[in-house]
């Protein structure tokens, strides 16, 4: 075996090193004041079936994580084969991220992105600080899946079909 190397300062290092793990892309959404407010997030995780819980991960330095903290519910959608153009809108800083991303809305206040292989109604259920993220633990009140619809890949920095 090769000799590890020693944990890396440059933080394009570890960015690369952790590239090696593929993940899907889900969206984190809500209506602010009827205004829709979400952030793509490629972190995350099933946690528990009981209760239902899923964790994400958010930059510490985030300016949208507070704005939908405050949400009584939060929308989390996974993102599907063809939607790298909305997590690419979602993910971008500035400008209105929702202007061509097809979204509606539950009574609840949280929002979905349409096409997506899964949609969960959240609330949040508790945070914990790890590093310069905030690990991000939400509760699942509701859910719709479409498990044939093949995910969103993220690998190595761009985007990935699974094979048949």
């Amino acid at each position: 075996m090769s000799p590890l190397v020693a944990t890396p300062t440059d933080p394009a290092v570890l960015r690369q090193a952790f590239g090696c793990f593929p993940s899907g892309v889900t969206a984190l959404c809500a209506l602010d004041s009827g205004t829709p407010v979400g952030m793509a997030a490629s972190t995350f995780t099933p946690v528990s079936l009981d209760p239902p819980l899923v964790s994400v991960c958010v930059q510490d330095t985030s300016s949208t994580w507070p704005r939908l903290r405050s949400q009584s519910r939060l929308g989390l959608s996974v993102l599907a084969e063809g939607q790298d153009l909305v997590c690419r809108s979602l993910a971008g800083r500035g400008g209105d991220r929702f202007a061509e991303v097809d979204w509606e809305a539950g009574e609840d206040g949280s929002v979905y992105i349409r096409r997506a292989n899964l949609w969960l109604d959240c609330s949040l259920h508790a945070e914990f600080p790890g590093g310069d993220h905030t690990i991000v633990v939400l509760e699942i009140h509701g859910l719709k899946a479409e498990p044939d619809r093949a995910p969103l890949v993220f690998h190595g920095s761009r985007f990935r079909r699974l094979a048949a």
